[in-house]
């Protein structure tokens, strides 16, 4: 979806699709150079057993947009849910490659390494 695009959506509609971040304020940027999606698997990869409130907190978009993100990288094969009695567990498959044509040499593994070591 292209800016324009993305600017033109109503409030309500960007929020459902995860497009805004709850918290700009100076903690939290207006945007940033990696999509919700990898902030979520950084997230559960430094703590697998956070639940989607804390992920939500952490990456600051909403619930639903968390329930979204771990459906599609679910789907996609990069995250397994495990349940733990009442909770889920949540194991990132690191050793896939990304999906992106421009990355898809590199896989998930390399980028959160990169990341968890700053």
């Amino acid at each position: 979806m292209d800016t324009d695009r993305v600017a033109g959506l109503p409030l309500a509609r960007r929020y459902a699709l995860g497009m805004v971040l709850l918290d700009s304020g100076p903690d939290m940027p207006a945007w940033t150079f990696l999509t919700n999606h990898a902030h979520v698997l950084l997230a559960i990869r430094r703590n697998p057993e956070l639940r989607q409130r804390d992920i939500s907190q952490q990456v600051g978009i909403t619930i639903g947009a968390v329930q979204k993100i771990l459906h599609d990288l679910e789907d996609g094969g990069f995250v397994r849910r495990v349940r733990v009695g009442r909770r889920n567990r949540y194991e990132v498959i690191a050793d896939k490659p990304l999906r992106h044509p421009l990355e898809a040499q590199h896989t998930v593994e390399e980028i959160l390494t990169t990341l968890e070591s700053t």
